[in-house]
């Protein structure tokens, strides 16, 4: 049996995920209403796919608790957050999480952590939980690192064909751990050692967050100088050996937007482009802020709470708003103490924010400007109702013509 510690974005697919090719699965979460709406038969947020997948689970007899079970490998996926301050990971649910496992698991057991976390946060963090304990790493509990590599949106398809990295003290332990993973896994599984599997999983966030980076930097010299950043984009791109981005409001989710502050925060004086590509990134809700009060006064618009936000996730067409962009800008308008920006997300039913509304009719209707935050299917499907609107295009989906971009 294996206990799926932690229920999120990406703890409550990996459990479904098994449960549905073959394992016996219990899901362990400390949210009490998290885990009696799991019991109660009904997904926990939407993804496509999910439902599906859940339903397979429930056939197969997955079970859900907030108690952690006495089996023989557990699987720890719970949230690592970081400081904004000092860059730094923040490793205590992991910890936790970990201590408790050591309070119920038999001596042979097996955790795999699959949480992000910084290069030598386990050396650092785990390892001496778990010794605190009493516990011999390496003869009375075996230690593992899989870090996950799934993104909201596509989750359940990414789980199935993405390569996978386990990083494990013995090769023995981590061969078995790749059997675990073979259940479901059609992707390439590489085992390697603890240190490099937490890396590659970071590095592998910084290389697209630069990437970002590099496109978002380009759109604000192009502005400068008010050339066409997509256009020049489109010709470089014909080179074979160029794939530059595409620029937009900002960085979200849980991954891109925080994983390579882990490096800047363990290595300052080392990781200057990280560093530099970061802070880029976290200035376009700015940068996007501040084209709303120019193109607002080339218009003659004066009334800001005319002004709407489509979109308040961190991407299109999923309800996950971690980090979202959206969210930093306004921040931002209230750090400003100016009146509040209107918002509307098809995808997030709760309110949020202030003045969020939840039918897109109602929202075009109480606004003269549209900022297109996340280029969402609905938007894209009703261009049509953007007609007589000032409209600031982030993503350049729009085809009306008298559109701002970035």
């Amino acid at each position: 049996m294996i206990n799926v510690i932690g229920l999120g974005y990406i703890g409550l697919p990996t459990a479904l995920m098994l449960a549905s090719h073959g394992v016996e699965v219990i899901g362990t979460d400390y949210n009490k209403e998290l885990v009696a709406t799991l019991n109660a038969g009904r997904t926990t947020f939407k993804e496509d796919g999910l439902d599906e997948l859940f339903q397979n689970a429930l056939d197969a007899g997955i079970k859900f608790s907030t108690e952690y079970q006495v089996t023989d490998t557990y699987i720890v996926s719970v949230p690592t957050p970081y400081d904004k301050f000092s860059k730094k990971v923040d490793a205590c649910y992991v910890v936790a999480a970990v201590k408790s496992v050591m309070e119920v698991c038999p001596k042979g057991a097996t955790v795999v952590v699959e949480s992000t976390v910084s290069p030598g946060t386990i050396d650092k963090f785990v390892r001496p939980a778990i010794e605190e304990n009493g516990f011999v790493i390496g003869k009375d509990i075996n230690l593992v690192h899989a870090p996950e590599r799934i993104i909201p949106g596509n989750m359940v398809y990414e789980l199935l064909h993405n390569n996978r990295t386990i990083g494990a003290d013995d090769r023995a332990v981590g061969e078995k751990i790749k059997e675990l993973y073979m259940s479901f896994c059609q992707g390439e599984i590489v085992v390697t050692d603890i240190r490099t599997a937490e890396m590659t999983k970071v590095v592998e966030n910084t290389f697209r967050a630069v990437n970002i980076a590099f496109a978002n930097e380009l759109a604000k010299i192009c502005r400068h100088d008010n050339m066409d950043v997509y256009e020049i984009i489109r010709i470089c791109n014909m080179h074979p050996r160029v794939n530059i981005l595409q620029p937009g409001p900002g960085v979200g989710g849980h991954c891109i937007s925080v994983d390579p502050w882990f490096l800047v925060g363990d290595y300052p004086s080392l990781a200057k482009v990280i560093d530099e590509s970061m802070q880029t990134n976290d200035g376009m809700p700015d940068f996007v802020l501040n084209r709303i009060h120019e193109i607002m006064r080339e218009n003659g618009l004066k009334d800001i709470t005319r002004v709407g936000l489509y979109g308040l996730a961190y991407k299109e067409n999923v309800d996950d708003y971690r980090e979202s962009p959206t969210l930093q800008l306004l921040e931002s308008q209230e750090r400003h103490l100016a009146p509040g920006l209107k918002t509307y997300d098809p995808f997030i039913k709760n309110d949020i924010v202030e003045n969020q509304y939840h039918d897109l009719d109602a929202f075009l209707a109480a606004v003269d400007m549209v900022v297109i935050m996340v280029k969402h299917n609905e938007i894209k499907e009703n261009m049509d109702k953007l007609a007589g609107k000032v409209v600031l295009d982030c993503h350049n989906i729009c085809g009306l013509p008298g559109v701002y971009h970035l």
